[in-house]
């Protein structure tokens, strides 16, 4: 079985392990058991694990720590596979994104560890849900790129768009993020909020998704009208109606908790798409050479 057959494998795995791990983080935070180890790296002062005593909470917040065992041995398997594949195929390019999710694994530990020794600061919380989204971003160009080597990045109106959708469902991302630090679901009862009003910072938030939205619509006639493949494009947009429809049912409904996990999974598909998006449009391979179309985006044609 080819380098190329594994490493792929191994990506969908990251992929779907990252997204898994923002799911189980949320489930953490809602059931507020997000300082059920107290302290970190060890679950207690005097044990790396719960002491049969503790409840469920510790088991919670004990078992999304665990997880971080299974990144690592597919961050491991992810670099020797890699590695194999730099010198076989002469791609290092596989090689650097590899180190790049390996690396990953352990700076989201350490913040995971510096977000519990600051009680669960909200804008630290914050940060650790970025970064699970940026590996997820990083496992979606590392699967565009077993596919496609190292070439040119694209230019034109498309491409420049796909960078500002892009951008824009990275502050559309964030901006959740302290929606939710305003919020009730601190992930402990003692821990302190963001003390930003949360009707104000929601409809902020709706703003950004409406944009969001209509960027990948304009981009969606671009690349349609220049004969591209308008399918991450369909992606992203179909996951965006979706996550805003939860967005609104959560708000409306008090923010039941099995809800607020199905929009936190949605963050992550949302980021999975949009790379999906960018990759599409800027990345291609050596050898693809841009043709112009009535002025909009590009097309491309080998030469």
């Amino acid at each position: 079985m080819g380098v190329i057959v594994w490493l792929r494998r191994f990506a969908w795995a990251t992929l779907v392990a990252n997204i898994l791990l923002i799911v189980t983080g949320g489930a953490v935070r809602l059931t507020g058991s997000g300082l059920g180890c107290p302290t970190w790296p060890r679950c207690t002062d005097s044990s790396f694990t719960p002491h049969e005593a503790m409840g469920v909470h510790q088991l919670i917040e004990f078992g999304n720590r665990l997880l971080t065992f299974v990144l690592v041995a597919i961050a491991v398997a992810t670099f020797v596979a890699a590695r194999q594949a730099a010198r076989q195929l002469d791609r290092p390019d596989l090689l650097r994104i590899a180190v790049v999710l390996a690396l990953a694994i352990p700076a989201q530990a350490v913040l995971g560890g510096i977000t519990v020794l600051t009680d669960l600061n909200p804008w630290v919380v914050s940060l650790h849900l970025v970064l699970s989204l940026a590996i997820v971003s990083v496992a979606v160009l590392f699967l565009h790129r077993l596919d496609h080597p190292p070439g040119p990045l694209a230019r034109g109106v498309a491409p420049t768009l796909a960078w500002t959708t892009y951008a824009v469902t990275w502050v559309v991302l964030y901006a959740g993020t302290v929606v939710t630090g305003s919020g009730p679901h601190a992930g402990d009862a003692s821990s302190p909020r963001n003390g930003l009003d949360p009707l104000q910072v929601s409809q902020f938030h709706a703003d950004l998704v409406f944009l969001l939205v209509g960027l990948t619509v304009g981009l969606w006639f671009v690349v349609r009208a220049t004969c591209g493949d308008v399918r991450p494009m369909v992606a992203l947009g179909a996951v965006e109606v979706l996550q805003a429809g939860i967005g609104f049912l959560q708000y409306f409904a008090g923010l039941p908790i099995a809800v607020v996990m199905v929009h936190m999974l949605g963050a992550g598909l949302v980021t999975a798409a949009a790379t999906w998006v960018l990759v599409s449009q800027v990345l291609r391979e050596p050898g693809i050479r841009p043709v112009a179309h009535k002025g909009l985006g590009t097309r491309v044609s080998r030469g």
